[in-house]
């Protein structure tokens, strides 16, 4: 073994110590560093290492070169994208994911796939799915939207009488998928799957609305004859609008067409007595799309995927050798996403459950909401800003009241950057900002300061 390796073997507790002191260190300065640091000259890359120096050094090095240009994306202020934190218990469990570093795809070393399905378990009971879901861990909702359309698109060859999985996409000849406001990474799924982004459907939306106008919905459907793919949303990017499952489910009395819900984050809507009618009719979904690191607070990258059809996401996901294990009834998870390599994402979702079940995560989500709310009745009393959509759940998409031309905007949001980090959009047409709350460290005393600093900015660039 290398002197260095050796060395730091004998020395792993102590430099795990050292670690755990770095760590607690840039948690415990969160709420003071800079939300995004200021953008200065990118580092000229230093050449690989020749020699070994050691974890001591690589720490040191890290905490010298990377680290004071690492945003406090894990704190309370930063309100961009939609950005959740690590609780506590979700943290412990992504160092021990790491420390035990299972590849928990196969029953030949079944205890980490175990542990998965034990959390997909609790997952489908948090938001009120049936047994009839089954789910899987993936990277994002990204990819957990790309296999969910994978299943739809080997759903759309039963019924034409052929298997995309073997026959290639082609195979099915034109594929219609309808939506009214669709996430950016249905385009990339339908690229990526060989369906192509031109596939993709946009139905008209209820006015002045991101959800779905169901009768729109209807017509579309009806326009060529065939089974289809409708990409339904619970909880869109730029206003959290939803549209109406129900209705939607319903309209499959009289047309032929696979249900694929993205509910990467309006999912955990459902967590809220006052607010679970928006998630109403999750269950009725064929394949459906929840992201964790977002609402429920574990680390990057984290989401999960349901499917009513798990016989069908084998069919296009499995992975035959002799050194992995069976199909059978119950697949292994080599079986049923893109990823042959499987870290143990679950354990960090199972140690936040564990640690504080159905209430503490509902505490989160209400009062993530009641902070939404809170900055978006301050950003509406300032006269220099104005509210771009109403407050529907945790998003508050805002502009410039005056002039919200993009360059405008964006010089907003770079002043505030330091105290608070919000992401660009254009809604009907204008150029605006949005804030997302999801971490579990805010607080209404972070909403004040964020509207402070917006407001100030705001009267600034006026």
């Amino acid at each position: 073994m290398d002197r260095t390796l050796a060395a730091d073997l004998a020395r792993l507790p102590e430099l795990l110590d050292a670690t755990r002191a770095a760590a607690a260190e840039a948690l415990a300065t969160l709420a003071a560093r800079p939300v995004v640091p200021p953008a200065g000259e990118p580092h000229a890359p230093e050449p690989l290492p020749e020699h070994a120096t050691g974890t001591e050094a690589a720490l040191a090095a890290f905490r010298d070169r990377w680290e004071p240009r690492l945003s406090a994306s894990a704190g309370p202020r930063y309100l961009g994208f939609v950005t959740g934190g690590a609780t506590p218990a979700a943290l412990a469990g992504d160092w021990l994911t790491a420390a035990h570093d299972q590849n928990s795809n196969s029953a030949l070393d079944g205890g980490g796939q175990d542990l998965e399905r034990e959390t997909v378990g609790w997952l489908r009971e948090l938001f009120g799915l049936s047994a009839a879901h089954s789910g899987t861990f993936v990277s994002g909702a990204t990819m957990s939207n790309t296999t969910g359309l994978a299943i739809a698109r080997e759903w759309l060859g039963e019924r034409l009488g052929v298997r995309p999985a073997e026959d290639g996409a082609a195979a099915l000849g034109p594929v219609r998928v309808l939506s009214g406001a669709p996430h950016s990474s249905i385009a990339k799924a339908l690229a990526v799957l060989g369906l192509g982004r031109n596939s993709l459907v946009n139905v008209p939306t209820l006015p002045g609305r991101e959800a779905v106008d169901p009768a729109a919905l209807e017509r579309a459907l009806a326009d060529t004859p065939g089974p289809a793919v409708v990409v339904a949303n619970a909880g869109t990017v730029n206003t959290v609008d939803f549209d109406d499952l129900r209705a939607i489910a319903a309209l499959r009395e009289r047309h032929d067409f696979w249900l694929h819900t993205d509910a990467a984050f309006g999912a955990f809507a459902a967590l809220s007595p006052e607010h679970a009618h928006l998630a109403d009719g999750l269950d009725a979904s064929d394949s459906l799309c929840i992201d964790l690191h977002k609402w429920l607070n574990v680390p990057y990258d984290s989401a999960v995927q349901f499917t009513r059809r798990r016989d069908l996401q084998a069919r296009v996901f499995q992975n035959s050798a002799a050194y992995l294990g069976p199909l059978g009834d119950h697949p292994d998870l080599v079986h049923l996403t893109p990823e042959n390599s499987h870290r143990l994402r679950a354990l960090a979702a199972w140690f936040t459950l564990r640690a504080y079940g159905r209430q503490g995560h509902r505490e989160i989500v209400e009062r993530d909401i009641a902070c939404a709310r809170a900055l978006g009745t301050a950003l509406e009393a300032d006269p220099a800003l104005t509210l771009l959509a109403p407050v529907r759940l945790n998003v508050v998409c805002f502009t410039l009241a005056q002039a919200p031309t993009p360059e405008r905007v964006a010089a907003l949001r770079e002043a505030v950057a330091a105290e608070v980090f919000v992401t660009p959009t254009v809604y009907g047409g204008t150029a605006g900002l949005r804030a997302a709350f999801s971490n579990w460290r805010t607080t209404h005393d972070d909403v004040r300061r964020a509207a402070q600093a917006l407001g100030a900015a705001a009267r600034e660039i006026a």
